[in-house]
């Protein structure tokens, strides 16, 4: 089974959100199992110099963009095992970061045809399945049957679309439709790329493609609904008995406290000694009193209403009563960045707000905190959670999405839970579940690090979803 995984970024190319770790670590994960999965992508201006140094041309070739053609070149290389394929034109991609441009429906047209063309040129790999994911590779599949449905070429490609968040759909003018994509107004209608009086690029990846998935079976629920829709419920619904949710894992190797080399001390669920020196090294570092005894609420993510921003604000002031520490690192919105710097003056000795993004310090927040806070209002999947479970900090979430599907709630009847949860979006809701953890956390000692440990030990891997995967292809072969 050949699978062509395509992507607007991926770990250690380029690195803007979750999908860049799912686009590195399922096909890794795939080829473990014997699938012969590769990635494609744009080549960017940012991926790191000695990266670009490995990459080689396997060909050159003319992209047509509406009536115009444009350079296009294939690029290859492996990394840790997996085949990558980079398309480079420097006229689209060499630009700092990669999403934001005013152009972007044109360079992301761009990219979706050129990387159908490259197919031409990939030597005995032709894919069995084309695996597109959010609205970066949307357009690729309407244009894969419409420009290449007589192509010998591509006969027998089967397509699969997974919607990592709906609420980024590639809406651009009708007129993209024909002078960018190439497509006829055939395709403006209700059932395929019109979306009012606009094209969505993801739209008509969800339409066309043989099946369609989501990141966790909870959000592949939600999304059918108007509340979580976007606009795209009736559609969703539509295709229900083609919509599959597969949870994402996360690369363990990577993420492993018992070898991670980007934290100051290693630990694993039989020796917390590491995780205990790794928060006291963490306190030092933010200017927070150095107590390894007091719980420490971490949270990494965009400073956003989706993130529960609007929750954390509402009750900050009850949640700084509490004797813990509170490690923010993100951001986002005006209003949330203000409201840290205003609870960091008032209270230095409990708040560290960090306003800007480190990767090393969001990996020491996994570390060294005891909890994880992800309150969102909607969460196609998550992987805070995950890494938060992998490091032994137990996630305090909103049940939705990915968060309900991988946190259960602690029960103290049964014992069963790996972490603590509300159901209602809720500010008190959300203050009453962290004063519960906190309880637990200083009272019941003997709970709490049964609940650290059994997290810690938790198969999240890619492992059983890379399974579901390739059940999901076979079904289409």
């Amino acid at each position: 089974m050949k699978i062509l995984f395509a992507a607007a970024e991926a770990h250690p190319f380029i690195k803007i959100g979750g999908l860049g770790d799912v686009a590195y670590a399922l096909p890794k994960a795939l080829r473990r199992m014997g699938i012969d999965a590769r990635v494609i992508l744009p080549k960017y201006g940012t991926i790191p110099e000695h990266l670009k140094n490995s990459m080689h041309t396997i060909a050159s070739f003319n992209v047509p963009v509406g009536w115009r053609n444009q350079y296009g070149g294939l690029q290859y290389m492996e990394y840790d095992g997996v085949p990558f394929y980079f398309i480079d034109n420097e006229y689209y991609f060499k630009r700092e970061g990669a999403y934001g441009y005013y152009d972007d429906g044109e360079r992301f047209g761009y990219f979706c045809r050129a990387l159908l063309e490259s197919i031409k040129f990939m030597g005995d790999f032709k894919p069995d399945v084309l695996h597109c994911n959010d609205w970066h590779t949307g357009a690729a599949i309407p244009m894969l049957y419409w420009h290449y449905g007589w192509d010998q070429i591509y006969s027998g490609i089967r397509t699969v679309f997974t919607i990592h968040n709906l609420k980024y759909q590639g809406i651009f003018p009708k007129e993209v439709l024909g002078d960018i994509l190439g497509l006829g107004w055939d395709l403006f209608t209700e059932d395929r790329m019109k979306y009012y009086d606009d094209i969505s690029f993801m739209k008509g990846a969800i339409a066309m493609a043989n099946k369609v998935t989501t990141v966790s079976g909870t959000y592949s629920a939600e999304i059918r609904n108007p509340y979580y829709g976007e606009g795209l419920d009736g559609l969703l619904r539509h295709r229900g008995w083609d919509l599959w949710g597969i949870v994402n894992g996360i690369d363990t190797e990577i993420y492993n406290p018992e070898t991670d080399c980007e934290i100051p001390f290693n630990y694993n669920g039989g020796n917390l000694e590491g995780k205990f020196r790794t928060k006291e090294d963490l306190q030092a570092y933010l200017n927070l009193p150095v107590n390894r005894y007091i719980p420490m609420i971490g949270m990494v993510t965009r400073l956003v209403d989706q993130k529960g921003l609007d929750l954390v604000a509402h009750v900050m002031e009850e949640i700084l009563q509490m004797e813990l520490q509170f490690v923010v690192l993100g951001t986002g919105d005006a209003r949330y960045e203000n409201m840290l710097k205003h609870f960091r003056w008032k209270y230095p000795h409990k708040l560290s707000g960090n306003i800007y993004f480190d990767n090393n310090l969001a990996k020491r927040i996994y570390a060294a905190s005891d909890m994880f806070l992800m309150p969102s209002k909607f969460e196609p999947c998550g992987i805070g959670q995950l890494l938060a479970l992998r490091y032994g900090s137990l996630p305090i979430v909103r049940e939705t999405g990915g968060l309900k599907d991988t946190v259960q709630a602690y029960n103290e009847y049964t014992g069963e839970g790996n972490g603590f949860s509300f159901a209602n979006y809720n500010a008190h809701d959300m203050l009453f579940t962290i004063q519960r953890a906190v309880y637990y956390y200083y009272d019941r000692k003997d709970i709490w690090y049964e609940l650290v440990r059994r997290a810690m030990w938790e198969d999240n891997s890619w492992k059983k979803s890379a399974n579901k995967y390739v059940e999901l292809y076979s079904s289409i072969m």
